[in-house]
C-alpha cells in the first residue's frame, strides 16, 4: 500500500480516485505543528533553536497517519507546491520519526500545480526529496515573525497601553496606510482652472481643444492659478480666429497583460468583482479543489499561490486554439506570448493561475457553480485567454490650433484615439484603482491650415485633490511594489489589521484608525529601521536567498536579532510619560489643528485653563486635560472624530439643560448639561450610543429616549422587586435583581410590557447561567485529603477531574465524575502529585521561582494564547499567573530544530504534560540573550 498525504480532505478524496486501489490518500488539514504561544519557542542563545508543537485539532488525525503508515510500503508526502506546503511535509515527516512510524517505508516528495488526473499521474512519474532549502526558508520566516511578535508586542503593552500587537510585515504594511493618511492631512488643495473651446470643422464636425500655450509660453494643468487670469484667456478665446497648424498621427500598440499572480488576481478581483483579497483566496481555493464534473472531481484553476507569469505549453496551445475558434485567426498572435517572470526566487515561481482546461467556457461552468465562484473563474479564464491574444492596434492623432486675438497667440491641442484592431481588448480589459483621465475620443478628419469655427468655450475652476486611499487592491499592489511580504501573506495581513482595529474598510477605501496611527508613530520613533521598506524589502531577499542555498537561515536571524535586541533594551527604561511626551510632538498635527477663531490649539474646551496633551488608557490613546482630575474632558484622537460627535441636539424640556452628542475617549456619547448645571459632587448624566447608530444618527428624539434609560417596566409579580430595562455593552437587556436578559431587536428597550419583561427574565433563569466569568465549575465538595486540604470535584476544559491543594487529577473515562467517592479521589491526586503535578507540599506550595526568574529581568508573563495568522506570529497580551499554570495543561509534542538544513527534532511529553517538560527536551530551555522568556519561562516552571 502507498500512502499519500496531501492538505485538504477535499484534495485527498479527488486524487484517492486518480489513483486507484493501491493508494490512500490522507489529508493533514493544513499545518499540523507550529510554535508554541510562550516565549522561548525560538532560542537566541543556541543557534536560534525552534521548539514545535502539536497543534491539538491534528493530534487524532497524525495518529491516525501514522497507523497507516506503519503498514505501508511508500510514503509519499504531495502538500502543496510552494514554501509552505514544504514546511508541512516536513512537520508531517518529522512527527512520524517521532512516533516511530517509519521503518523501511520509502519516502517521496512530489507536487502537482493542477488536481487533474494528467496533472496527478505526471507528478507521481517524478518524485523527489524534500527540499531542505525551502524548509530552511520557511523556519527563518517563521521564527523571525515569532521573534518580532514575542518582543515587540510586550514593549507595546508596556510602553503604549491599549495597543495590541505589532508584526514584522504587518506594521509595515499599516505604516502604508497612516504615511498615506498623513499625506492627505497635510494636502493643500491649490486653485487652477482650464479652458476648453469646442471648435467646428468647415464640415460641421465639432470637437474639443485644450489651451496649452500662450503668447510662446507653454500653459500646464495648474499655471492657470486665479479668476482674473482665466478672464483674461477667456476674453482673449472669443476674439480670436482659429486655424489648424499641425496634425499628426502616430499608429500605436497595446499588449495583454500577463496571466495572474496571486497579487494581481487579488487586485483585479477587488476592483472588478468588489473581493475582499482574503474572499478571493478562499473562492480560488475551492475552485483548485475542484468541483464535480461528469461523476469526477477536478480542479477547475492551477494552484493560486504563486509569483509566477508564466503558464504550461499545452495550455498556450489549448488558448491559441479556442482564441482562434472564439475570435477568429486574426486574434491568434503568429507566435505564442512569453511573460518573463518577475519573482526573484526561482523555486517559487510556479506557473501562473489559470483554468485547467481552456474548453471549459465560463457560460457553461456557471451552472456548476455558485455565484462567486463562477464570477471568479470567468475573470480568470478570461484574462488567461486575452494574455494569448493578438495586441490591440491603435491610431493616437493630435491636432494642434492655432488662435489669434489681435496681437496674442494662443495655443490650443485636441488628442484622440481610435482603435483600428481590437485585437485582446475584445475579451477583457485592466481595471484601474484609481481613474486616471484617458482622451479616447475619435477626432474628425481635419488638414494642416483649415480654418475653425468656435462654437463654445467652457472655462472651469477646479482645485487639486489628496492622494486618494488605499484601496484592498491598491495596497497589495503597493505591497507587491515595495518587496514587502509574500502572495500568501497579503490577505492574512490586510485581515490582522481590520481585526487590531488599526484599519477600517470604508467605501472600499482603508482608513487608518487613530489606534493603528499611534502604534506607527511608536515604531517609527523608538524602531524606525524595523518599519522602513527598503529594510523589510531587504529581509525578504535574504530569505529568498536561503531558499535558493545561498544563505544560512541561522546567519539571516542572527544578523537581524542582534540590533533587534538592541533597539528593545534602548527603550526598556523608558517611562510612559516620555514615550506619550514623544508622541504627542509627532502626531500634533493630526491631533491639534488650527481653530478657526486662531486660538490656542491645545487649550480645553471645557475648564479653558487646562492643556490638551496625548494619555493612554486601558482602550488606547486619547487626548485628556492637563487639569484631570478636576476637568474630565477627554476626546479621541483625530479632531475631527470630536467634531462629528461633539454637538448640542437642542434642549432637555424637563430641565431646560441643553442636550448634546460628545466624543469620548470610549466613544461618543449624550450627556444632559454640562458639569456647571450640577451640584458639587453630581456628575452629569449620560448615556451611550447603540452599536450601529452614528454620533450623526442622533437626534434629539432618540437622544432623551436614551438619557430616559433604564427605565422601570414595573414590578415582577412573584417577588415585587422592579423589572428595568437599558442598554449595555452586549446590546439591550431587561433586569431583575440580578438576573439580566438580552432583548431581540434594538428599538424595544423603549417599548418591552411587563408581561415580555417578566417572560424573558423566567426564560433565562430556565435555561441556567451560559457560564461564569472564567468558565469555571465551582465543584462538588467531597471532604479532605489528609495533607492537602478541602478536595472537590469539578467539570474542566478537558473533561472532569479532582482537585485538592492546586493538585488536579483527571478522573478515567471508565468513572463517573458524580459516582467519585473521597477515597477514589484522594487516590487519584496522590498518583498525581507523585507524577509531579501541582503543588507537592504546603512548603512547595510557598515556593515561587518566578520570583528568580524576575530578578534578573523584567519582561513580562507568560501569554495565555496567541491568535495566528497567515502572515505572522504574533504575541498576544500577558495573561495571570493562573492563565500560565492552565495553558501548562496543554497537550504537547515539541520537537528541538537543531542546526542542520533541516533540523532534526526530539520527542516530548504525553497528552496533558505540563508545558516545562517540552522545555526538559531542549536541555532546560537555555535563557536568551537579554531573554524576553526568562520570567514568563520561570512563570511556567513554577
Amino acid at each position: 500500500m502507498n500512502i499519500v498525504i496531501v492538505e485538504s480532505p477535499a484534495k485527498a478524496k479527488t486524487i484517492n480516485k486518480y489513483l486507484g486501489s493501491s493508494y490512500e490518500v490522507l489529508a493533514s488539514f493544513g499545518h499540523v505543528r507550529d510554535l508554541p504561544a510562550k516565549n522561548g519557542s525560538v532560542d537566541p542563545d543556541h543557534n536560534f533553536r525552534m521548539i514545535w508543537e502539536v497543534d491539538p485539532k491534528a493530534v487524532s488525525r497524525l495518529n491516525d497517519i501514522a497507523r497507516s503508515v506503519k503498514g505501508a510500503d511508500r510514503l509519499i508526502l504531495a502538500t502543496d507546491p510552494d514554501r509552505e506546503g514544504e514546511a508541512i511535509s516536513w512537520h508531517v515527516l518529522e512527527v512520524l520519526k517521532e512516533k516511530r512510524a517509519l521503518k523501511d517505508q520509502k519516502i517521496e516528495r512530489v507536487v502537482f500545480n493542477a488536481i487533474t488526473k494528467q496533472a496527478v499521474s505526471d507528478a507521481m512519474k517524478h518524485p523527489r526529496q524534500i527540499d531542505g532549502a525551502l524548509v530552511d526558508a520557511y523556519m527563518a520566516r517563521r521564527a523571525l515573525d515569532y521573534l518580532v511578535g514575542f518582543t515587540l508586542s510586550p514593549v507595546l503593552w508596556r510602553k503604549l497601553p491599549g495597543a495590541r500587537s505589532a508584526g514584522r510585515v504587518q506594521s509595515v504594511a499599516l505604516r502604508l496606510v497612516c504615511d498615506r493618511e498623513l499625506e492627505i492631512e497635510k494636502f493643500v488643495a491649490r486653485e487652477y482652472w482650464s479652458l476648453i473651446a469646442t471648435l467646428a470643422t468647415p464640415r460641421g464636425d465639432t470637437f474639443e481643444a485644450r489651451l496649452v500655450g500662450a503668447d510662446g509660453k507653454k500653459i500646464q494643468r495648474l499655471d492657470i492659478g486665479s479668476g482674473a487670469e482665466a478672464e483674461d484667456f477667456r476674453r482673449a478665446i472669443e476674439a480670436a480666429t482659429f486655424v489648424v497648424t499641425a496634425v499628426e498621427a502616430k499608429p500605436a500598440r497595446r499588449n495583454p497583460q500577463a496571466p495572474f499572480t496571486t497579487s494581481t488576481l487579488q487586485q483585479e478581483a477587488s476592483r472588478k468583482l468588489g473581493f475582499a483579497p482574503a474572499h478571493t483566496m478562499r473562492i480560488a481555493q475551492r475552485l483548485y479543489e475542484g468541483i464535480d464534473i461528469g461523476g469526477e472531481t477536478t480542479g477547475l484553476i492551477t494552484y493560486m499561490r504563486t509569483d509566477g507569469v508564466q503558464i504550461a505549453n499545452e495550455a498556450i496551445t489549448q488558448a491559441r486554439k479556442v482564441i482562434g475558434e472564439d475570435y477568429g485567426n486574426a486574434y491568434v498572435p503568429d507566435s505564442p506570448r512569453q511573460y518573463q517572470a518577475k519573482a526573484k526566487n526561482a523555486q517559487e515561481a510556479h506557473e501562473a493561475i489559470r483554468p485547467t482546461d481552456l474548453s471549459r467556457r465560463p457560460a457553461d461552468m456557471r451552472r456548476r457553480l455558485d455565484n462567486d465562484q463562477a464570477r471568479l473563474y470567468e475573470l480568470i479564464w478570461t484574462r488567461t485567454l486575452a494574455s494569448q491574444m493578438e495586441s490591440a492596434e491603435l491610431e493616437r492623432t493630435t491636432v494642434d490650433i492655432t488662435a489669434k486675438a489681435g496681437a496674442r497667440v494662443l495655443e490650443l491641442r485636441a488628442t484622440g484615439q481610435v482603435i483600428k484592431f481590437d485585437g485582446f481588448l475584445a475579451l477583457y480589459q485592466e481595471g484601474r484603482d484609481d481613474e486616471e483621465d484617458e482622451d479616447g475620443r475619435r477626432l474628425p478628419s481635419m488638414s494642416q491650415g483649415e480654418p475653425l469655427k468656435r462654437r463654445d468655450l467652457s472655462v472651469t475652476q477646479h482645485f487639486t485633490e489628496p492622494p486618494p486611499r488605499f484601496s484592498e487592491a491598491s495596497l497589495v499592489k503597493r505591497m507587491e511594489e515595495l518587496g514587502i511580504g509574500r502572495p500568501s501573506t497579503y490577505a492574512s495581513i490586510l485581515q490582522v489589521l481590520k481585526d487590531r482595529g488599526y484599519v477600517k474598510l470604508e467605501k472600499k477605501r482603508l482608513h487608518g484608525e487613530d489606534k493603528g496611527r499611534v502604534v506607527v508613530a511608536f515604531l517609527e520613533n523608538f524602531f524606525a529601521r524595523y518599519v522602513e521598506y527598503d529594510f523589510t524589502a531587504d529581509l525578504e531577499e535574504q530569505l529568498d536567498r536561503v531558499s535558493n542555498n545561498e544563505i544560512s537561515w541561522q546567519q539571516v536571524l542572527k544578523d537581524f536579532w542582534r540590533d533587534f535586541i538592541g533597539a528593545v533594551d534602548d527603550i526598556k527604561d523608558l517611562r510612559v510619560a516620555q514615550v506619550l511626551d514623544t508622541l504627542d510632538d509627532m502626531l500634533g498635527p493630526h491631533i491639534y489643528p488650527a481653530r478657526a477663531d486662531g486660538g490656542d490649539i491645545r487649550q480645553c474646551p471645557t475648564c479653558g485653563t487646562g492643556r490638551l496633551n496625548l494619555k493612554a488608557g486601558k482602550f488606547g490613546a486619547f487626548v485628556g486635560c492637563s487639569n484631570y482630575p478636576e476637568c474630565r474632558y477627554t476626546r479621541p484622537l483625530a479632531a475631527d472624530s470630536e467634531a462629528a460627535a461633539d454637538r448640542v441636539l437642542g434642549k432637555d424640556p424637563e430641565t431646560g439643560r441643553d442636550v448634546a452628542v460628545k466624543a469620548g475617549r470610549f466613544g461618543p456619547y449624550i450627556q444632559l448639561g454640562e458639569q456647571k448645571d450640577y451640584p458639587e459632587g453630581e456628575k452629569p448624566k449620560r448615556a451611550g450610543i447603540p452599536k450601529g447608530t452614528t454620533p450623526a444618527d442622533v437626534e434629539l428624539e432618540l437622544a432623551l429616549k436614551l438619557l430616559s434609560l433604564p427605565r422601570e417596566i414595573g414590578k415582577h409579580p412573584e417577588s415585587g422587586l422592579p423589572i428595568t430595562a437599558g442598554l449595555g455593552r452586549f446590546g439591550p437587556f431587561v433586569r431583575h435583581d440580578k438576573t439580566y436578559a438580552s432583548l431581540e431587536a434594538g428599538d424595544e428597550v423603549f417599548e418591552v410590557g411587563l408581561n415580555r419583561a417578566v417572560t424573558l427574565i423566567a426564560e433565562k433563569i430556565a435555561k441556567g447561567p451560559s457560564g461564569r466569568r472564567f468558565g469555571a465549575d465551582p465543584g462538588k465538595a467531597l471532604g479532605d485529603h489528609p495533607t492537602l486540604g478541602a478536595v472537590a470535584v469539578k467539570g474542566g476544559r478537558y473533561g472532569p477531574y479532582v482537585t485538592a491543594g492546586g493538585v488536579n487529577a483527571t478522573i478515567p473515562s471508565d468513572k463517573d465524575k458524580d459516582a467519585i467517592t473521597l477515597a477514589e479521589a484522594i487516590a487519584l491526586i496522590d498518583e498525581r502529585a507523585a507524577k509531579g503535578g501541582g503543588k507537592k507540599s504546603g512548603k512547595a506550595a510557598k515556593a515561587k521561582p518566578a520570583k528568580t526568574a524576575k530578578a534578573k529581568t523584567a519582561k513580562p508573563a507568560e501569554p495565555k494564547e496567541t491568535s495566528k495568522t497567515e502572515a505572522e506570529g504574533e504575541a498576544p497580551k500577558p495573561a495571570k499567573k493562573a492563565a500560565v499554570k492552565k495553558a501548562a495543561a496543554k497537550p504537547q509534542s515539541a520537537t528541538n530544530a537543531a542546526t542542520s538544513s533541516v533540523p532534526k527534532t526530539a520527542s516530548t511529553s504525553k497528552a496533558r504534560a505540563p508545558v516545562a517538560s517540552a522545555a526538559k527536551t531542549s536541555a532546560a530551555k537555555p535563557a536568551a540573550t537579554k531573554a524576553p522568556a526568562k520570567k514568563s519561562a520561570g512563570k511556567a516552571r513554577g
